[in-house]
C-alpha cells in the first residue's frame, strides 16, 4: 500500500483491477482485522451520490477479491462479518502494518538507549515505500488516510536524522537533507536539522545561507517569517553558541558499546557501524511487489549469476581478500573492481560465480547483473551489445535504449547510480571491453575475469589463479568420488593428482570419469595416465597441456559419442538445447537429451539448466576447442555441411513455429526456400507455448545463426531467419539486433546473387529505418525492394512495401497518398491470401477516414480487422485494433464505451508486459475523461502517463504527457511551468516542431 495498491500471489503478482476493486481492498487492508461496513464502502466509493445497486456491486467486487486473494501470498481470508466485512492476515503481509509496527519499535527502542538499533529499524520502515501511499486510486476519503500514512512517513525520516544527529554523524546527512528540504520546502524541522549538520560539519557559512534559503521558502509560498525554533538556531549561529546535538539530546547516552566519555561535534563514535548493526536488527518480512507501468522500472532486480556449485574448493584468505575488495568501505572513491586472471582451466568462473553468490543477498541486494564476454572466442561480445542487455535487465524496454555506446553508456551509470548492484564480466578479452562496462557509483562493484592480465584497470583487486595445492586438489577429488575412495588409497590419490597437474579442469575430467565407474581404483588410473607419460608432461604448461587430459576422456568415449561431440563443437551459442543433437545426427528419437547424457556423465558436457522443452548443456571452451580440431580431423567438409545445414534449419523450423503461434500463421512475412529440421513435436509445443518468451531466451543462438549461415554459404536460410526474427525485434524494440543480423544476410544474398532474398531484407530494412523515423532513408530502402518484388510478380512483397510506404506518407501528413498505397497495398495482401496484413492495412486507414470525419467508413474497417484478428487469435492486432475503437468511440461522443475500450486494452498490454503501450493507453484515458468534462480523473491519469514514461527513461513520450497535463492545468500557472519547462527541452532536442510550438505557446501565457 506504500505506493500503488499492489498484491504478490504465490506464483508472481497479482492484479487488482482499477476502480472498486482498488478502493474496497485499500480500504479493508488500511483496517485489517478489523470490520470495515457496507456503508463505509458504499461511502469510499460513490461518496455523495450511490445508485441503487451499490451494495449489490459492492458484493460482486468482494466476491472477486475473494478469488484474486485465493492466490496471494501469506495468509489471507476476507470474509463476510456484519454489518459488512473483515479481511484476516497477519501484520507481516501488509507494508502499511509492517511500516507502523517498526517505527513504534524504534521509538521504543530510542527511548531504552539503543539508538543504533532505532535506526536500522527507522531505514528499513522507509525502504517499504515505493511512492506516495496509494497512488493512484480514486477515493477522496482514502486519500485523507493515505495522506495521514505519508505524514507518518516523513515523521519517521526526521526522527532516524534527528537520532543520528545525536550519534555525531552530520557531516554524513548533509546530502540528504539538502534533497529533502527541496522536496519538502516548507517542513521547518528539516530545514532545522539541515542547518544543525551544515554548522556542527564546520560550515557555518553555509548553515547561515540554510536559514536564510528557509525563510524565503516560507515568506514565499505562506508569507509567514520562521518558527520560533528555526529563529533561535539563527541566533545562536551567530552568537557562536550552539551545542552539539548530544549536549541537548535526552537520549544523548544512547551510544555504541565501547564509547566513552561525550561525543565531541563531528566525532564518530567507536564500534561497529550503524548499517552493520542494523543488519543484526529484527528485519521486518519483505512485501515484494512487481513494478507496473506506472512504477516502471526502478524496482527492477536483476539476478543474473549463473549457479554456484557444491564441490567448490579454494583459499580461504583468497575468498576473503576479494570480498573486502568488493565490498569497497566508507572512505573509497572508486567503483570497487576485482579482476581474476589465470590460464585456461584454473577455475576463474566458478571463483567469481562463488564470490558472486557470498555477496549478492547482504552485500548488494538491488541485483547482480552477469555476461559472458566471450573474450576467448573468435567474436567477442561487443560492448555495445553487454549495456543494451544489462539496460533490459534494468528495465529500460528496447524502444528507448539508444543506439551510440556513449549514450547506452551514460544511461547505464545513471540507471545504477542510486543502487548497489554487483557487474560480474566472465572471460573479458581486454580492458577496451570492460571500462565502458563499469558503473560510475562506487555503491556498485565489479568483478571480472580474464585470461589477459587486465593490468590496465585502474585501482583493481588482482588474483591470479594457478593449480591448487595438494591439499585441495585431494579435498576436490574427495567432494566429487567419494571421501572413502580417496582415504582408502592415499597414496594412489596422491600420485593422481601430482599426474594431472593439479589442474582444476583435468583433475575434475578425471574424477568424473571415477565417479562414473565406482569398479576403478584410483591405482587403474594413475597407471592409465602413465601410459600417456610424455602428454601429461605438459599437462600444467597452458593449453597444449589440455589437449592431452582431454584425449584420455574423448577416447574413452564410444564412437557415437565421439562423433557428436565433434559436430556439438558447430553450434556456436553460450548453452545448447538438447534437440541440437537429434539435428546434427539426424536422429529423430523423442528424446534427443539421452545423446548428451555419456557427455555428461565424464564432464565433456555440463548442464546448464533446465528450460521450457528440456535440459541445456553447455561446453567448456578448452574442450569445444579440441572438439573442433577432431572435427576436422574425422569429418569430410561435405559431412560437416549436411550437419550444419539441419542444425540450422532446425533453428529455422522453430522461429517459424513461433511466428506463426504470435499471428495466427504466416502472416506479413517471405520464406526462402532452404530446408527445415523439425525437432520432437512435444518439445516444439512445450518450448513454444510462449513463442515471445522463447524467441527472448534463444535470441543470441538465432542471431548468431544468421551470421553461422552466411559465413557457410546458405544464403536463403539467413534472409529467411533474419526477417523472421522481426516478430521479436519490433516488440521488444531490439534495432539494433535488427540491423546488425539484416546487414549479414545483406551481404550474403547480394554475394549469390539471391535477387529474392535481397529485396525481402531492404523490405525489412525500410521498416526498421520507418521505425527510427529515418524516413527518407526508409522510402529508399522500400523502392527498391518494391522494384525487384514487382518484376518478380511477388505480391507479399509488394503489399509490405506499399504498407509502410503509405504509413510514412501518413506520418508526414499526406493522407492522399497514403490512402492509395493502402488501397494497393490491401489488394496485394488479398493476392496473397494474407488476412493479417489485410487486417492491418484495415486498421492503419481507419486512422485517416477518423480524422477526416469518415466514421461510419472507419467503423466498418475496424470491424473487419476485429473479426480477422479474433478469428486467428492475434492478440496484439486485437489490442492495436481496440485502441483505434477506442479513439473512434470518442470522436463519436460515447465517452463512457471509450473509456471501458481503453480499460481492456490496457489490461491487455500489461498481460502481454508492453510497457510502451501502457504510456498511450494513460494518455488515451486522459483525454478521454478530459472529454467528460472530469478534469480530476484525466489529472490522475496524465500524471500517470509521465511517470510511467520517464520512469523508463521515455522522455518524448513524457514530454507528451507533459503538455497534455499542462493544457489542463492553465489555471495553475506554477504547475503548469513545471510541466512545460522540461517538455520544451525534449521537443527541441527531438525537432517535434508542432509540439514544441505549442508548449513554448503555454509557457509563454505561463
Amino acid at each position: 500500500m506504500l505506493g500503488p495498491l499492489q498484491v504478490q500471489g504465490v506464483a508472481g503478482p497479482l492484479r487488482v483491477p482499477p476502480g472498486r476493486q482498488e478502493v474496497i481492498l485499500a480500504a479493508l487492508l488500511l483496517e485489517s482485522n478489523r470490520v470495515v461496513s457496507t456503508s463505509q464502502l458504499v461511502d469510499l466509493i460513490w461518496e455523495d451520490n450511490p445508485p441503487e445497486t451499490a451494495r449489490t456491486q459492492v458484493q460482486i467486487c468482494v466476491s472477486r477479491l475473494r478469488k484474486l486473494l485465493a492466490g496471494a501470498e501469506g495468509e489471507v481470508t476476507l470474509v463476510t462479518r456484519p454489518p459488512g466485512y473483515v479481511l484476516h492476515t497477519g501484520a507481516g503481509n501488509v507494508d502499511a502494518a509492517l511500516f507502523t509496527g517498526l517505527v513504534q519499535r524504534a521509538r521504543a527502542l530510542r527511548e531504552s538507549g539503543e539508538a543504533e538499533e532505532a535506526v536500522g529499524l527507522l531505514r528499513s520502515a522507509v525502504t517499504l515505500w515505493q511512492g506516495e501511499c496509494l497512488t493512484g486510486l480514486d477515493s477522496g476519503p482514502l486519500a485523507n488516510k493515505a495522506r495521514q500514512l505519508n505524514e507518518e512517513r516523513l515523521a519517521a525520516v526526521e526522527l532516524r536524522i534527528r537520532i543520528e544527529l545525536e550519534l555525531g554523524r552530520h557531516d554524513r546527512l548533509v546530502g540528504e537533507l539538502q534533497r529533502l528540504t527541496h522536496e519538502h520546502p516548507l517542513r521547518e524541522k528539516l530545514h532545522g536539522q539541515l542547518i544543525q549538520a551544515l554548522y556542527w560539519s564546520g560550515r557555518q557559512a553555509e548553515a547561515l545561507e540554510a536559514f536564510r534559503t528557509a525563510r524565503r521558502y516560507l515568506a514565499e509560498e505562506l508569507g509567514l517569517e520562521p518558527g520560533r525554533e528555526l529563529r533561535e538556531l539563527e541566533a545562536a549561529i551567530l552568537a557562536g553558541e550552539l551545542p552539539p546535538p548530544n549536549a541537548a539530546a535526552p537520549h544523548a547516552a544512547a551510544r555504541p558499546a565501547g564509547a566513552s566519555g561525550p561525543a565531541a561535534p563531528g566525532a564518530r563514535p567507536d564500534g561497529p557501524a550503524p548499517e552493520a548493526r542494523a543488519e543484526r536488527s529484527p528485519k521486518p518480512a519483505e512485501t515484494p511487489a512487481p513494478a507496473t507501468a506506472e512504477t516502471i522500472r526502478q524496482d527492477t532486480v536483476p539476478h543474473q549469476l549463473p549457479a554456484d556449485i557444491a564441490d567448490f574448493v579454494a583459499d580461504g584468505q583468497r575468498l576473503a581478500a576479494l570480498e573486502n575488495a568488493l565490498a569497497g568501505g566508507e572512505g573509497r572513491r572508486t567503483v570497487p573492481l576485482a579482476a581474476i586472471t589465470g590460464k585456461p582451466g584454473t577455475g576463474k568462473s566458478t571463483l567469481a560465480v562463488h564470490v558472486a553468490h557470498a555477496l549478492a543477498e547482504t552485500g548488494f541486494p538491488d541485483g547482480q547483473l552477469y555476461c559472458d564476454l566471450r573474450g576467448t572466442t573468435g567474436a567477442p561480445a561487443t560492448p555495445v551489445e553487454v549495456l543494451g542487455r544489462f539496460l533490459r535487465a534494468l528495465g529500460i524496454p528496447g524502444q528507448l535504449i539508444p543506439e551510440s555506446l556513449d549514450e547506452r553508456a551514460e544511461m547505464y551509470r545513471t540507471r545504477l547510480a542510486s543502487r548497489r548492484v554487483l557487474v560480474v564480466l566472465d572471460d573479458a578479452a581486454g580492458e577496451g571491453q570492460v571500462l565502458p562496462l563499469l558503473p560510475g557509483s562506487r555503491g556498485c562493484a565489479v568483478l571480472v575475469t580474464s585470461r589477459a592480465r587486465l593490468t590496465a584497470l585502474p585501482g583493481a583487486h588482482r588474483v591470479e589463479l594457478d593449480v591448487l595445492d595438494e591439499d585441495r586438489a585431494l579435498e576436490l577429488l574427495s567432494r566429487i568420488i567419494g571421501e572413502e575412495r580417496v582415504t582408502g588409497e592415499a597414496v594412489a590419490a596422491e600420485a593422481l593428482v601430482r599426474t594431472v597437474g593439479r589442474l582444476p579442469l583435468a583433475l575434475r575430467i578425471v574424477a568424473a570419469r571415477l565417479a562414473a565407474r565406482p569398479h576403478w581404483t584410483l591405482a587403474s588410473m594413475v597407471h592409465r595416465l602413465a601410459n600417456e607419460r610424455h602428454r601429461l608432461d605438459e599437462l600444467a604448461h597452458g593449453e597444449m597441456t589440455m589437449r592431452a587430459s582431454l584425449s584420455l576422456t574423448y577416447e574413452g568415449l564410444a564412437p557415437s559419442d565421439r562423433g557428436l561431440l565433434r559436430l556439438l563443437s558447430m553450434a556456436q551459442a553460450p548453452t545448447l538445447p538438447s534437440w541440437l543433437a537429434g539435428a546434427l545426427l539426424d536422429d529423430r528419437r523423442p528424446f534427443p537429451s539421452d545423446l548428451l547424457e555419456p557427455l555428461v556423465d565424464v564432464q565433456m558436457l555440463d548442464v546448464a539448466g533446465m528450460e521450457t522443452g528440456g535440459f541445456r548443456y553447455r561446453f567448456h571452451e578448452i574442450i569445444r576447442v579440441y572438439a573442433r580440431e577432431q572435427l576436422a580431423v574425422q569429418h569430410p567438409p561435405e559431412e560437416r555441411k549436411a550437419a550444419f545445414a539441419r542444425m540450422a534449419g532446425g533453428w529455422m523450423h522453430l522461429a517459424q513455429q513461433a511466428h506463426r503461434k504470435v499471428y495466427g500463421g504466416d502472416f506479413t512475412v517471405l520464406h526462402g526456400d532452404a530446408p527445415r529440421w523439425e525437432p520432437p513435436a512435444a518439445y516444439t509445443d512445450e518450448a513454444l507455448a510462449d513463442p515471445l518468451a522463447w524467441l527472448d531466451a534463444e535470441q543470441g543462438a538465432l542471431c548468431g545463426m544468421v551470421e553461422h549461415a552466411a559465413e557457410e554459404g546458405l544464403h536463403d536460410l539467413s534472409w529467411d531467419l533474419a526477417t523472421s526474427l522481426v516478430t521479436l525485434f519490433e516488440v521488444r524494440g531490439h534495432y539494433d539486433l535488427w540491423e546488425r543480423t539484416h546487414q549479414i544476410a545483406l551481404a550474403a544474398v547480394r554475394k549469390a546473387g539471391n535477387l529474392r532474398g535481397t529485396a525481402a531484407i531492404r523490405a525489412s530494412l525500410g521498416s526498421l529505418y520507418m521505425s527510427r523515423n529515418q524516413y527518407d532513408t526508409a522510402r529508399q530502402a522500400l523502392n527498391s525492394a518494391l522494384d525487384v518484388f514487382q518484376a518478380l510478380d511477388e505480391p507479399m512483397g509488394e503489399a509490405l512495401c506499399r504498407r509502410d510506404m503509405a504509413l510514412i506518407a501518413r506520418s508526414g501528413g499526406d493522407d492522399t497518398t497514403a490512402l492509395e498505397l493502402y488501397g494497393r497495398s490491401l489488394a496485394d495482401f488479398d493476392r496473397a491470401g494474407d488476412v493479417v496484413g489485410r487486417a492491418i492495412v484495415l486498421t492503419q486507414s481507419a486512422h485517416i477516414r477518423m480524422r477526416q470525419g469518415e466514421t461510419d467508413t472507419a467503423q466498418r474497417q475496424l470491424d473487419e480487422a476485429l473479426d480477422i484478428y479474433e478469428g486467428i487469435g492475434y492478440a496484439g492486432g486485437r489490442a492495436r485494433t481496440l485502441r483505434r475503437v477506442g479513439q473512434l468511440l470518442l470522436e463519436q461522443g460515447r465517452s463512457d464505451l471509450a473509456v471501458l475500450t481503453f480499460t481492456d486494452v490496457l489490461e491487455l498490454c500489461r498481460d502481454s508486459g508492453d510497457v510502451i503501450g501502457e504510456g498511450h493507453l494513460l494518455r488515451d484515458l486522459g483525454h478521454a475523461f478530459t472529454v467528460m468534462g472530469r478534469p480530476d480523473r484525466a489529472r490522475d491519469f496524465f500524471d500517470r502517463a509521465v511517470s510511467a514514461r520517464e520512469q523508463i527513461m521515455d522522455f518524448s513520450g513524457g514530454a507528451l504527457a507533459r503538455l497534455d497535463l499542462a493544457r489542463l492545468l492553465t489555471t495553475e500557472p506554477g504547475r503548469s511551468r513545471e510541466l512545460l519547462t522540461p517538455a520544451v527541452e525534449v521537443f527541441r532536442d527531438r525537432r517535434m516542431a508542432r509540439e514544441l510550438t505549442e508548449a513554448e505557446r503555454l509557457l509563454g501565457a505561463c
